[in-house]
């Protein structure tokens, strides 16, 4: 759950975001996901010291997924002795996401300069990724109770969100809403 105090729709949905991105829900995080890298190719690790963003002080990017040379098949019927191009290369993909929302080191300085963060901690986090959903216009559907729109609004800002350009997410609509219920569930029992 979000260490801010928020109205129970709200909180929800940043825990959507962290059950989402697999921060919440890793079996190595020790801190609700605040502690969590991106996880690479290395497989999940996490970090302990919350003075600043863990990729601040130069720690080298997590290498996603490594690269790959492009594809090719049989020669094309009409082009004799020039392969089919099946694939074309894929770039190898870095990452500095980190903490419970995933959030990158440029996204994290451009947060602290609207926001003045400071520290890394898990109430700053929970700030940022507020803020994030109001920039993307997601906070304002939350409010109104269109989920839909806000999952959609957010997908720009999150890779697992379905319609990410990123699109390296997993999640289905399905899976979103039916998530979301759970946590808006588990928050309101929590207060009860």
């Amino acid at each position: 759950m979000p260490r801010l105090t928020l109205a129970p729709p709200i909180g929800a949905f940043l825990d959507l975001i962290a059950l989402s991105e697999n921060t919440a829900n890793s079996p190595v995080t020790k801190d609700d996901g605040y502690d969590m890298l991106v996880a690479g190719i290395y497989g999940p690790s996490r970090f302990t010291d919350y003075s600043t963003h863990p990729f601040h002080h130069g720690r080298p990017p997590i290498i996603v997924r490594d690269a790959q040379p492009a594809l090719y098949g049989e020669p094309d019927p009409l082009q004799p002795g020039v392969p089919r191009l099946i694939r074309g290369p894929i770039p190898k993909r870095i990452s500095t996401a980190a903490g419970r929302y995933h959030i990158t080191l440029p996204t994290w300085y451009h947060l602290e300069a609207v926001r003045t963060l400071g520290t890394f901690s898990p109430h700053n986090q929970d700030t940022g990724a507020l803020q994030l959903l109001i920039e993307c216009h997601a906070y304002e559907a939350i409010e109104r109770g269109d989920i839909q729109v806000a999952i959609e609004a957010a997908a720009f800002t999150w890779f697992s969100l379905p319609a990410s350009l990123k699109a390296a997410g997993p999640r289905t609509l399905t899976w979103l809403l039916s998530t979301y219920d759970e946590c808006v569930r588990a928050i309101q029992a929590k207060e009860a």
